[in-house]
């Protein structure tokens, strides 16, 4: 039998893994195309976090992943978009919690309802005034291009997350890190 001080570790490694996933996605495999449109898959370690564990887990996901990347690859941390990244985490996993899925949703509804809601209010409209704030680039032009990016980042990031949210092995794993899908 597994203690609780045991899960609790294995959860702790197990989102710091999501974090070092985040960072290498999105600042390692990101293709940037301008000084603020970036196409990478960094949410999606963060929305699987949060609809997996909850909206803590999301939000401590988030946070790590954008300070610590930061100072890998040397950008200024910008605490709006630190901000943007904790609110993708905790919007998953609300998201989860709010919409479940004894009720008739899927587990695919699940996984679209969180990215599209986590990329709108995270990604879109927070991440975004950081990002024209810090490039002094107006708001209303940036938020386009970006809730373009998202759309497309979006859909590719369900082609990803939702075999995973499905596995059954990988919610056996969730189950036993104290998480649910």
């Amino acid at each position: 039998m597994q203690t609780k001080g045991g899960r609790f570790l294995r959860l702790a490694v197990f989102s710091s893994f999501l974090a070092a996933m985040s960072i290498v996605f999105g600042k390692y495999l990101a293709i940037n195309l301008g000084e603020v449109i970036r196409i990478s898959f960094e949410n999606a370690p963060i929305i699987f976090a949060g609809v997996a564990f909850g909206p803590i887990a999301g939000a401590i996901v988030g946070i790590i992943a954008d300070l610590v990347g930061c100072l890998l690859v040397g950008y200024a941390i910008n605490p709006v978009i630190t901000i943007g990244a904790a609110v993708i985490g905790i919007i998953s996993g609300l998201f989860r919690i709010f919409v479940r899925r004894g009720e008739g949703v899927s587990r695919y509804l699940l996984v679209l309802g969180a990215i599209f809601l986590s990329h709108v209010i995270g990604s879109v409209l927070i991440k975004t005034i950081g990002l024209a704030a810090f490039y002094a680039m107006p708001y209303p032009v940036l938020l386009l291009w970006r809730a373009l990016n998202y759309l497309i980042v979006g859909a590719l990031e369900a082609l990803i997350l939702i075999p995973l949210i499905s596995n059954k092995r990988i919610n056996e794993e969730i189950k036993k890190l104290g998480g649910k899908v």
